[in-house]
């Protein structure tokens, strides 16, 4: 049994971030304001993680000086107050399953960007190098079939609404909505993406600086509260859409905010401490499967051609980065192979997907 509670619970991790897809998706569609919903959900979030940081860190803490404040000032900014605000944006101009979609794009650009800033290298005279400039071809190909291309809907699991419209006549309207604004949410999302990208390069840097990874998450999340908050009040002067009431934005605003920022944030440092960051990561698509049927069911959602073939592609391009820079390690002496899965060292262990999700 111990031999298969890593994969009973990276499924869990999995399920865990397509409800978030889909509870999100339903709570905009049920009338909750993005911006508002970002401060909440962080709100939250630091509520969970403060006694925690107190607990644990409390003695431990490492000094922490006007230089890295701003540094952690500026990264709450970029990576997570922007990045979810635009993110949220996109979810409304899209639907669920392009968000689980455009997940396994993380990966890719995080590798893309850290090229760009010089950061990471690529070898075009090796196998692994080639592999992984293909697996960017094919993400940047998924993005344009996304994008470009929908194709005829698929035909719904069900006419359930459990998480979405009860007026079919409003579905159709949102539907139409959706067509005249999908590439404009295709193209938001990725720059999402982008920033998150971004943020996780960064942190790593940071991290050097600041080496308590739960007091940063904790700074990170306090700041975006207060960020969030700003830009919430200078956008949405209406109290009324301020207030929680007993629906599904209730319920969205507590899941992210305890359920994706505290549950998700331990079973990804315990799986990566037991098969290592490469097998959570081929791990993703399978967010993007549940998504894609539980939508489909509850919310009647409808899923283009487009988006299974992008999909698909961008799933084929997070596969080939991974085999890549897994290649890559073993050549270069970094990993070692432990019972049948790869695991990194010491060394590694700020490797992106350790922290992919402390703030989602």
């Amino acid at each position: 049994m111990d031999a298969k509670k890593p994969y009973l619970v990276v499924v869990l991790i999995q399920f865990i971030y397509a409800g978030m897809f889909m509870i999100s998706k339903a709570a905009f569609n049920g009338g909750m304001n993005n911006f508002v919903f970002v401060f909440y959900r962080q709100a939250a979030a630091t509520i969970f993680l403060v006694p925690i940081a107190i607990i644990f860190e409390r003695k431990t803490a490492p000094p922490l000086s006007f230089k890295v404040f701003c540094k952690i000032f500026a990264l709450s900014l970029c990576g997570i107050t922007l990045c979810l605000n635009i993110y949220n944006v996109a979810l409304i101009y899209t639907s669920a399953t392009l968000a689980a979609a455009t997940a396994n794009t993380l990966p890719v650009t995080t590798f893309f960007l850290a090229v760009l800033l010089r950061m990471e290298a690529v070898n075009f005279r090796t196998i692994s190098g080639n592999v992984k400039s293909l697996g960017v071809i094919f993400c940047m190909a998924g993005a344009a079939t996304l994008a470009f291309y929908k194709g005829p809907h698929l035909k719904p699991l069900t006419h359930l609404h459990l998480l979405g419209y009860h007026n079919h006549e409003a579905h159709l309207v949102s539907t139409v909505h959706s067509s005249k604004t999908w590439i404009k949410g295709v193209f938001i999302m990725l720059a999402s993406n982008t920033l998150w990208g971004l943020w996780i390069v960064l942190q790593g840097l940071v991290l050097k600086s600041y080496q308590s990874k739960l007091l940063l998450t904790t700074l990170q999340c306090f700041l975006s509260t207060i960020q969030s908050f700003v830009i919430a009040i200078a956008l949405e002067r209406n109290l009324h859409k301020w207030k929680l009431h007993w629906d599904v934005g209730l319920v969205a605003v507590a899941y992210c905010g305890f359920v994706v920022t505290g549950l998700t944030f331990y079973l990804q440092s315990w799986c990566i401490e037991k098969k290592g960051p490469v097998f959570l990561a081929m791990s993703t698509p399978l967010s993007l499967i549940i998504t894609m049927v539980c939508s489909s069911l509850f919310m009647s959602e409808l899923i283009s051609l487009g988006s299974v073939l992008g999909g698909i592609f961008l799933v084929g391009g997070l596969y080939a980065v991974l085999w890549g820079k897994s290649k890559e390690r073993i050549a270069d002496g970094k990993i070692v192979a432990d019972d049948d899965c790869v695991r990194v060292m010491e060394k590694d262990v700020n490797n992106i997907l350790d922290i992919k999700e402390e703030i989602a």
